[in-house]
Parts: structure tokens; C-alpha cells; sequence
């Protein structure tokens, strides 16, 4: 029993200034962390897959660093895997971060820049150039594939990534108005002239 105006009232009586109880403090929460848009989850499922495809491709290169380290050369394979290996996860870590284009653009020249040689290293035998060993290496294993694999899907969703920022963008925008603009003159958004 509790008081209530000095009057003895029981416990299960519900005063009429109660209000309903909503839903939980974690769901809120939840609800929260999630995007508000079809636009902003399309840009979250992108950025997801350029991080895994960009952390594998880091994964093989550093798992593959001290095998190719043999090669006589100033610059041997072994400095260019860990190289690439560094830059992945520095774009993965850029990307995780922050989601805008230049993100994006960054995972994008990574990952096609090391899918496009190793490619050329598997189909063109250039021979070495300046400090740099010969690359060729004409056979695919599964570690190559993997890494293939990896900087294709991290490319094509920085590339997708891209594209969905700037149709966000693009979308935020009152139609007929230049960047900078005030507004235009219909629709919810009235001129001030």
C-alpha cells in the first residue's frame, strides 16, 4: 500500500497522470544505431563488404609477404605485399570510420589498383622494371584467387559506395536549386523574395 493526498491506496491502482510505458531502453537504443533510409542501409551493406574485401586482400598479402621476400631485388615482392597489406587496412580503417566519398575513392584505387597488377603479373610477362623484380607469376592458387576475389568485391562496393552518396546527395537537394541556394519556389520549400 502506498499514499496518495494522505489516503492509503493500493499498489496495483494506476493513477490517471500515468502514461503507457514504451518500448524498452535497448530497442531504442537499437533503433538508434540503425539507418533511418533504404539509401543510408544500402551505403552501411557497401562499406561492410569494401572492409571485408579490403581485409582479406590484407590478410593473403601479409600471409603471402615472406614467401615472395626471396626474390633479389631492392624492392622485392615481399616489401610490395606488405605494402599492399598496410594500405588495405588503412583504407578498411578509413572506411569503418568515416562514410563519405573520399572513403570510398580510396578503397576503390586500392583495391583496382592491386586487382589490375595482379592481373597484369598473371597474364604479362613485363620482366623486372627499375628497382622492382619480375612479377610474373602465371599460375593461380588459392590464396590468389581469395585475394582476387577480395579487391573485386571491395571495388565494386567503393564504386557502388560512391555512386549512393552522391544519389543521397543528389536527393537532399530541392529540386531545381543550385548547391548554395536558399530554396525554390514549389513544393515544400518556398522562396524568401
Amino acid at each position: 500500500m502506498t499514499e496518495r493526498n494522505g489516503r492509503p491506496v493500493a499498489a496495483s491502482t494506476v493513477s490517471r497522470n500515468a502514461t503507457a510505458v514504451g518500448p524498452s531502453r535497448w530497442l531504442t537504443a537499437l533503433r538508434r544505431g540503425l539507418p533511418r533510409s533504404p539509401g543510408l542501409a544500402a551505403v552501411a551493406t557497401v562499406r561492410l563488404i569494401a572492409v571485408v574485401g579490403l581485409g582479406i586482400d590484407a590478410y593473403v598479402h601479409l600471409d603471402l609477404a615472406s614467401t615472395y621476400s626471396e626474390a633479389e631485388a631492392p624492392i622485392n615482392e615481399g616489401i610490395l605485399f606488405r605494402a599492399e597489406a598496410v594500405l588495405a587496412l588503412l583504407t578498411a580503417l578509413t572506411l569503418i570510420l568515416f562514410a563519405r566519398r573520399l572513403s570510398f575513392l580510396a578503397g576503390f584505387l586500392v583495391s583496382a589498383s592491386a586487382l589490375t597488377l595482379m592481373l597484369v603479373s598473371r597474364y604479362v610477362d613485363l620482366g623486372s622494371l627499375g628497382p622492382f623484380p619480375d612479377l610474373y607469376d602465371p599460375v593461380w592458387f588459392a590464396e590468389k584467387l581469395w585475394a582476387a576475389f577480395g579487391e573485386a568485391a571491395a571495388g565494386i562496393a567503393s564504386l557502388a559506395g560512391i555512386l549512393l552518396l552522391l544519389s543521397i546527395r543528389a536527393g537532399l537537394r530541392p529540386t531545381g536549386t543550385a548547391p548554395g541556394a536558399s530554396g525554390h519556389r514549389g513544393g515544400r520549400f518556398l522562396s524568401r523574395r
